[in-house]
């Protein structure tokens, strides 16, 4: 990452069932620490042949500290969930031993308003999404995510997991090819999960070679409630 954000502090919630949207409306919410009792999410350990590492949970991330503390998110809206076992199925019938490993699922709206306060106003708000209009990852339909060999090593994408530089938007893949700060054999291992991902009815995005949202994100945002 070329510009570092200060660590979010995470601020204390409200309890209640409903959040503001930019607009002013107000739209169903679930508070994450509800989650597992919400018959329309679907924990990530039982996605079958899928693994995980949330780094949020962990040190392992652009910030350097645990984002996810206390809080357990390891969930996926069951439409996402079912698109990742689908995702999983055309990689193995692709590559046969390489398994999707999630990196980042659901980010419940809190931690993304404690994020979005270090880095406005910096280069890195480039790659978060205002809380205002709603983070995908907030409403469980989002995740990130990268490939593991039959070795269990993860491939070699040309950039880090959340490395906020050129190399890793996928817009910008034949430029950088051209520049020699990735290779063919990055974009084709990006290639291969973009195949596995299409398939299970996920769509990229321009700057991060890792993110995927499940769904039109204006008809996510419209109809799903967001986790806060």
């Amino acid at each position: 990452m070329n510009e570092r954000a200060g660590p979010p502090h995470t601020r204390k919630l409200p309890p209640g069932g409903t959040a503001r949207s930019a607009q002013g409306a107000h739209m169903t919410s679930i508070r994450v620490e509800d989650i597992a009792a919400h018959p329309a999410f679907r924990r990530l350990a039982t996605v079958a042949a899928v693994d995980h590492d949330l780094r949020y949970a962990t040190t392992n991330n652009f910030d350097g500290r645990v984002l996810y503390e206390g809080i357990d998110c390891a969930w996926l809206r069951n439409e996402a969930a079912a698109g990742l076992e689908a995702a999983a199925a055309r990689l193995a019938r692709e590559q046969p031993g390489h398994r999707l490993l999630i990196l980042d699922a659901l980010r419940p709206q809190r931690v993304q308003e404690a994020i979005w306060r270090d880095v406005a106003g910096t280069p890195a708000a480039h790659y978060f999404a205002n809380p205002e209009r709603g983070s995908i990852h907030s409403f469980g339909m989002a995740v990130d995510v990268t490939l593991r060999d039959a070795q269990g090593r993860e491939l070699d994408m040309g950039s880090g997991f959340d490395e906020m530089t050129l190399a890793s938007h996928p817009a910008l893949e034949a430029e950088q090819l051209a520049a020699g700060a990735i290779t063919r054999e990055h974009i084709a291992a990006r290639e291969l999960l973009r195949g596995a991902m299409a398939a299970g009815g996920f769509q990229g995005i321009a700057t991060e070679w890792w993110h995927f949202d499940h769904g039109d994100r204006d008809a996510v945002r419209r109809s799903f409630a967001r986790v806060l």
